[in-house]
């Protein structure tokens, strides 16, 4: 049988026909849609995107529901509309069975003519036989042209079943089945009734039942996103603008602010865990002032020490200087003194001097020598006095010393560097005089440096020697070679100004002296001094 006449039919699902032209149809326009909130998503407000979110599931979920039932109820309606067709099918092949002479399939055909114009639902009724795999047209009545598919109708008597499909015809959207006859097994022939009803109530069903759900769905969308609205506020506005404002005020500085806690949900939990937060950080806070204070007093006392420990250097350095200048004086006095005495006593041994003249030569020699004992007392009383010494580490030493020019090294932004990894002996030293020594030769960088710079200290042991060397260098301008010579005479720098000058190394020199110690100076102009003080370790300052 040839297949059906192009465009007269078509089979169709009318409720997935609607949802793929509703996506057709707006598809362009949200995901346009969907592209602009992508691309202002960060300029997009909580409340703008929530509402968006929930437009958006509230769509697909009424979507999704929407199919469901509108392809469930267009699935009642078929199987009602093929029932009674099933009923009709049944009739004509109960008809057939009983009269298959010609006669009779006569009368059946003029009967179908009948029951095809009395019945406006139908469209169509075909008796058709299939015989060694033919399909032969038998009898039947009809209002649209149609041709039944041969490959259908020998695949429905083939399986006994009956067979039911949706049709797009010109008078509108129709029904059609495929009824096969019950036979005799012996019987080669196979009956199969077509029928075509038109379904035009069903289709009007079906749109109204769509209308009612588009309406139904923006009904509901509508007072969804009004409640969704109204409950915007007190569901998080508040809470939202509560939380803001506490943590304004933390930030000005106002610590003893918590956001409220009644609430039992996120926003109570939110609010816990701030409250904990801040209460962590008020603690925090209050040990920081505390820890201030702490650090502002340590700092004023060390500071008083430094001042009290420059005060003493000073006064080492005025004694130091009454020293040299008695030392000076002494010498300077002692020499032409003991030339006097001397003559005098020359004078005395010559015999024939008056008795006035002798007494007065033994006058000169007895007062000669008074200033002389003078002169040596002087000497004894500006000696300074013996060192005292306790077994001790340069780690030591220097953990004592670096804390009091801390202030002046932060005041002219200089970085000290340390590094006594190769010290690990020990020494026998008086450690006010140590740090006497150190800070006058740290002193003396640090001026050197007015514009900020860095020192380095190390410390290495010479087990060979032993000895342990300490080295202070800077990066100042360095010392001129004329004057590297003298730099540790009384009274020589290459600094001027007010107060003792040129005392520090002098005085280092005698410390270390005192020691059993040597200093080594090295400089070059523009690149830095380096100061070596060597000093004998424990053992060998014992022996």
């Amino acid at each position: 049988m040839p297949a059906p006449a192009a465009g007269s039919l078509r089979d169709r699902s009318n409720s997935t026909w609607f949802i793929s032209r509703l996506f057709v149809i707006h598809f362009p326009m949200l995901k346009r849609l969907l592209s602009k909130i992508i691309d202002y998503n960060n300029h997009l407000t909580l409340r703008v995107r929530l509402v968006a979110l929930t437009v958006a599931g509230l769509a697909l979920t009424m979507a999704v529901w929407g199919l469901i039932h509108l392809t469930a109820l267009d699935r009642i309606l078929v199987d009602q509309q093929g029932k009674r067709l099933e009923g009709v099918a049944e009739t004509v092949s109960t008809f057939y069975q009983h009269f298959p002479t010609r006669q009779g399939i006569a009368t059946l055909d003029s009967t179908l003519k009948d029951h095809i114009q009395t019945d406006v639902r139908l469209a169509r009724i075909d008796i058709l036989e299939i015989r060694r795999g033919s399909v032969n047209y038998v009898a039947g009545a009809s209002r649209v042209a149609y041709e039944w598919p041969d490959h259908l109708v020998a695949e429905t008597g083939a399986k006994g079943k009956s067979l039911s499909m949706k049709l797009e015809t010109e008078d509108g959207p129709s029904l059609g089945l495929l009824y096969p006859v019950p036979g005799d097994s012996k019987d080669s022939r196979v009956v199969v009734v077509g029928i075509i009803a038109f379904s035009r109530a069903n289709a009007e069903i079906m749109s109204r039942a769509r209308r009612l759900l588009l309406v139904s769905s923006a009904g509901l969308l509508l007072a969804i996103l009004l409640l969704l609205g109204l409950s915007y506020g007190w569901l998080i506005g508040r809470p939202l603008e509560t939380i803001i404002n506490t943590i304004d005020e933390f930030q000005k500085g106002r610590y003893v602010e918590r956001i409220p806690a009644g609430r039992r949900d996120e926003w109570g939990l939110l609010a816990d865990h701030f409250n904990r937060m801040a209460d962590e950080i008020e603690n925090v806070m209050e040990r920081n002032d505390n820890l201030t204070r702490h650090l502002a007093d340590r700092v004023r006392e060390e500071t008083l020490n430094v001042i009290g420990l420059q005060k003493q250097v000073d006064d080492l350095k005025q004694l130091t200087a009454l020293g040299h200048l008695t030392a000076n004086l002494a010498h300077d006095l002692g020499t032409p003194l003991h030339s006097i005495a001397g003559l005098a006593r020359l004078l005395l041994e010559r015999e024939g001097w008056p008795p006035d003249v002798a007494h007065k030569l033994n006058v000169i020699v007895e007062q000669t020598q008074r200033l002389d004992h003078v002169i040596q007392n002087v000497r004894k009383a500006t000696r300074l006095p013996e060192p005292h010494l306790e077994r001790m580490t340069v780690h030591h030493i220097l953990s004592e010393t670096l804390p009091l020019v801390e202030p002046l090294i932060q005041k002219n932004r200089i970085a000290i560097e340390v590094r006594l990894e190769r010290s690990a002996a020990s020494l026998y030293a008086d450690r006010y005089r140590i740090q006497t020594a150190l800070l006058n030769i740290l002193q003396n960088s640090i001026e050197a440096m007015s514009g900020g710079g860095v020192i380095r200290l190390s410390a290495e042991d010479d087990r060979a020697a032993r000895t342990i060397a300490i080295s202070i260098a800077d990066n100042g301008p360095g010392i001129a070679a004329d004057l590297l010579k003298r730099v540790c005479d009384p009274f020589v720098s290459s600094r001027q100004g007010e107060g003792m000058r040129g005392l520090g190394l002098a005085i280092v020199r005698d410390i270390i002296r005192a020691h059993n110690g040597r200093m080594d100076i090295q400089s070059t102009p523009e690149s830095g001094t380096t100061v070596v003080l060597y000093l004998r370790m424990a053992d060998a300052a014992a022996d």
